[in-house]
């Protein structure tokens, strides 16, 4: 594999940012080569930017340095896009992306046209995670470089569940666990282990859910005044999507949510099972993702974008066999 790191030689700044509403494998990704820069390029200046962090992904250590506003106008030697599928997903730090002299990409999403200078998209890896250790040397991945990591691995892979995992996805995740790090605490504290409100939210997402299509698909919407008697934000939400996806005889789960501080802005987040390409799906509405995995964001009336979103979903599922 070509290694793209290589532009890493005789530059001095680096700014690392990703995808908007940071996920595990975008963090994960973005600290795991933060890490690594520092242990084995410690001459290079490394800036971190994202938007704010889950508190679930606050165990991996060096989180409270990203730098999460975008106020100064300062220029890179070299700006390094992770796990962001088009420019617009920057958000904030694109303006850094646009000034930088020079810009790679690594990702994994099938929808990235290649927007940077340089890209390394590999749409059949579980995670930009897995795609980084895979180019990284493993020599020089520290302790807490494989902390992150393996946290973007597991979340992405849903702890090596999800259709994405592969044989390549395991070797990779075996090297991080060489590097000692506490496998089963991390899956716990980032995966599983939820606050009380995330479960008194779960608990009121499986009781508001509906069965539609024929039993195929299973559905929710958060509205703006049902998410704040929890005093609830997106990031309480996680975890919700894939309970429901687990639902026996279903295809398709969809949680659709009220966006934070927005009355008639919603995201929406769905998973298949076996079938259906919800990415096609979200790329209807500016939105991508993973075939079996993917989501996007609307505004406007919520029966209106939800009943378009239903019948083309009905449309793949009438198409295919259900067992």
């Amino acid at each position: 594999m070509n290694n793209i790191l290589s532009c890493l030689e005789g530059v001095k700044t680096v700014m690392i940012a990703g995808h908007t509403r940071p996920d595990g494998d975008c963090v994960g990704a973005c600290m795991g080569l933060w890490h690594y820069i520092r242990d084995n390029y410690p001459y290079i200046q490394a800036d971190v930017r994202l938007e704010p962090v889950p508190d679930s992904y606050k165990v991996i250590k060096g989180v409270e340095q990203i730098i999460s506003d975008y106020e100064d106008d300062r220029t890179y030697d070299l700006f390094i896009a992770l796990d962001a599928s088009d420019k617009e997903r920057l958000a904030g730090a694109k303006k850094y992306f646009d000034t930088a002299e020079h810009t790679i990409c690594i990702d994994h999403h099938i929808s990235n046209p290649g927007f940077a200078d340089e890209n390394l998209v590999l749409p059949n890896a579980s995670s930009t995670c897995e795609v980084l250790t895979g180019l990284m040397d493993i020599d020089g991945i520290s302790y807490d470089a494989a902390v992150a990591l393996y946290i973007g691995i597991i979340c992405d892979t849903g702890v090596f569940k999800y259709s994405c995992t592969s044989h390549r996805t395991m070797d990779m995740a075996g090297c991080l666990m060489e590097k000692g790090i506490p496998y089963s605490d991390l899956i716990d504290d980032t995966f599983y282990r939820k606050s009380f409100k995330q479960n008194k939210i779960l608990g009121f997402a499986l009781d508001k859910c509906s069965l539609v299509l024929d039993g195929r698909m299973i559905m929710c919407i958060l509205e703006r005044k049902e998410l704040d008697q929890f005093e609830a934000g997106h990031g309480d939400l996680e975890g919700v999507i894939d309970q429901l996806r687990l639902t026996k005889g279903i295809e398709v789960a969809l949680l659709a949510s009220a966006a934070d501080g927005e009355t008639s802005k919603y995201k929406f987040s769905m998973r298949s099972n076996h079938y259906a390409d919800v990415a096609a799906v979200a790329a209807e509405f500016g939105g991508g993702g993973h075939i079996r995995a993917a989501g996007f964001s609307a505004a406007g009336d919520i029966k209106e974008i939800y009943g378009r979103v239903e019948k083309l979903i009905k449309e793949q599922l009438d198409t295919c066999t259900m067992e």
